[in-house]
């Protein structure tokens, strides 16, 4: 593939990464209300569900192409200060919107008469997927030079990687339980540089039968690691469950992604094919260019879908897998997507609009930046956006909200650049 061209492939895999990750969270919550509080499960803790997450979990395609994507729009950049610019500036937009909402938004639901509990739950689940954008955004600032590591050592990068992946997870199975999130860094390092070897036609060049055998080179060292290893089969984390492959992430998740990429890989042909239909490039185009906004607001919308039907007319979610659940999804997930698409209407413009092209700030402001905006992130998905009550303002998210702001002025105050993939 020519760097610059468009790799609809590209686009479909991004396309369906976020669609499975808004169905996989639209449907595995059961919810009940019952004495001001409301309790919560997950239907993927249904016994012989855990091996769907193998294919709902689809944070290592999105890590793949965005490391493909990252690669070649760097690539296409005037300078890679052009390229990090405009990422910070695209992937730090689109939270503010979030922010200001959230931060008024427990008191505005006091005052409306929500139980206290309720009120922090919302907030806690409105916050909590925005480590990924946390995590993203290291990666993006690492691009520049994982990037020169690729052409100059190729493959065994990843393979570094991976292999500080299982140091780090010996460590944290030995008793180091914190050092384990050191792999938030190595693991999504490592795959997000495997979309690097499938743009330079490494991965780009495997036939159906070698993208195939590959699928189940990962898919079977994922399986022994789980039969013999401290690893469970869900590839999610389940409520109670000691240990999760995802917080922190394990070394199951590269093996995974190996397993996912070969199996993308294999239909690549037909997904092409459905990209060059009219209706489904129209589609793609339109989710490819609020794909931060859809990523942001997909979780408040189930917010206001839950509140509504759970709190004020007390619904309560069916046994998971029984003919009433699988009855009542498809109407679940038509009122989210409803709302979805209403608050994309009004906060969508903040990641599409063409933003001014200036001078790009120099290097360490926007490494600065781009650090501020992921530890305000970082912040932001472990405490949620609720201050309890009687609690100090600084426990709450605005501390954690301005280090989110000031980093997207650092990077935008002397480049408003957006790069576009």
């Amino acid at each position: 593939m020519q760097r610059s061209q468009r790799d609809t492939f590209l686009d479909v895999v991004r396309a369906g990464a976020i669609l499975a990750v808004i169905s996989q969270h639209w449907l595995m919550p059961v919810l009940s209300y019952s004495g001001g509080r409301l309790a919560t499960g997950n239907a993927l803790a249904t016994p012989g569900w855990a091996a769907i997450t193998w294919l709902s979990q689809v944070m290592p395609l999105v890590f793949f192409a965005g490391g493909a994507a990252n690669y070649i729009s760097l690539h296409r950049a005037p300078s890679s200060r052009d390229w990090l610019a405009g990422r910070i500036g695209r992937l730090l937009l689109p939270v503010l919107p979030l922010a200001a909402v959230w931060l008024v938004a427990p008191s505005l639901l006091r005052d409306l008469g929500a139980p206290e509990q309720p009120v922090e739950v919302a907030g806690a689940i409105a916050g909590q997927l925005l480590w990924f954008l946390a995590v993203y955004l290291l990666t993006v600032l690492a691009t520049p030079l994982m990037a020169a590591a690729h052409r100059r050592w190729g493959l065994a990068v990843p393979a570094v990687l991976g292999g500080l992946a299982v140091l780090v997870d010996v460590a944290r199975f030995d008793g180091f339980g914190l050092v384990g999130y050191l792999n938030a860094v190595f693991v999504w390092l490592a795959v997000h540089q495997l979309g690097f070897h499938y743009v330079d036609r490494g991965l780009g060049a495997l036939n159906r039968k070698s993208a195939l055998t590959l699928s189940a080179a990962g898919f079977g060292v994922t399986a022994l690691l789980v039969a013999f290893g401290p690893y469970p089969m869900s590839m999610i984390g389940m409520p109670g469950a000691p240990v999760s492959n995802m917080s922190p992430p394990t070394v199951v998740l590269p093996s995974l992604a190996v397993g996912q990429i070969g199996l993308i890989l294999a239909i690549r042909p037909q997904l092409r094919a459905l990209a060059a239909r009219p209706a489904a490039g129209a589609a793609l185009r339109w989710i490819g260019a609020r794909f931060m906004s859809v990523y942001l607001w997909h979780m408040p919308a189930l917010v206001v879908v839950a509140g509504v039907s759970v709190l004020a007319f007390g619904y309560a979610t069916p046994e998971p897998g029984s003919p009433e659940w699988f009855a009542a999804a498809p109407l679940w997930f038509a009122a989210a997507a409803t709302v979805l698409f209403g608050l994309l209407r009004v906060f969508g413009r903040f990641e599409t609009r063409r933003l001014p092209m200036t001078v790009p700030a120099p290097m360490p402001r926007l490494v600065t930046a781009a650090l501020l905006g992921s530890i305000g992130l970082l912040g932001l998905a472990a405490r949620g956006f609720t201050t309890p009550l009687g609690g100090n303002v600084l426990d709450g998210p605005i501390p954690w909200a301005t280090l989110v702001f000031t980093g997207l002025l650092l990077a935008s105050r002397r480049s408003l650049v957006v790069v576009r993939d």
